[in-house]
């Protein structure tokens, strides 16, 4: 580096033009790239990095309620069957796309303060799993809604750091104050896919 030499307003001039570069590129479309580069149309996003999601794009009417499960921005949007009522909330998703189950389904049963009891695939995994009554140790949470497929729940969790993460074994998990509000707010019959 010699040869070189930093003044002070040589610094703080710098300084300044890269604070003011993330100005210069929000001064184009919101969400947009520039034509020329952008062979793809925008997808809608919220601060939380959450694909926008509509109801219509997946069922053909509300029914009793619609959820979808996104497992790549890993939230869930909820939709009352009046479609007054839209929520969305952050989500743990399956660890795995071996654990990933997609497709359409519905709440079949719910219960607060589930108990657990690991599948066989699991114990085959993790032999050292037990059967685990409700409680702050027990992985389903709080609340817990029972979709028609075998073993796949929307449930609360009382790890919140899995909130956001690939860490379930095929199931959605929400922090327990959020599915105590979508468990209020979802009868039996609601109607899931999971995308």
């Amino acid at each position: 580096m010699s040869g070189m030499k930093f003044t002070r307003r040589g610094l703080i001039a710098a300084s300044g033009a890269a604070l003011m570069t993330p100005q210069i590129l929000r001064a184009q479309e919101p969400g947009q790239a520039p034509r020329e580069y952008s062979a793809e149309p925008p997808v809608s996003r919220n601060t939380s990095s959450f694909a926008t999601q509509r109801w219509q794009d997946h069922f053909d009417s509300l029914g009793k309620g619609a959820i979808v499960a996104d497992t790549t921005s890993r939230a869930l949007h909820y939709w009352s069957a009046d479609g007054q009522t839209y929520k969305v909330y952050p989500t743990s998703v399956p660890a795995t796309e071996e654990l990933t189950k997609r497709g359409y389904t519905e709440i079949v049963r719910k219960k607060v303060g589930p108990d657990w009891t690991p599948t066989a695939s699991m114990m085959e995994r993790f032999p050292h799993y037990k059967y685990m009554p409700p409680g702050p140790d027990n992985p389903l949470g709080t609340h817990a809604m029972y979709l028609s497929w075998p073993a796949y729940i929307i449930h609360g969790t009382h790890d919140t750091r899995k909130i956001g993460r690939r860490s379930s074994d095929g199931c959605i998990g929400l922090y327990n104050e959020k599915i105590e509000e979508l468990f209020g707010l979802c009868p039996v019959g609601t109607q899931v896919r999971i995308i």
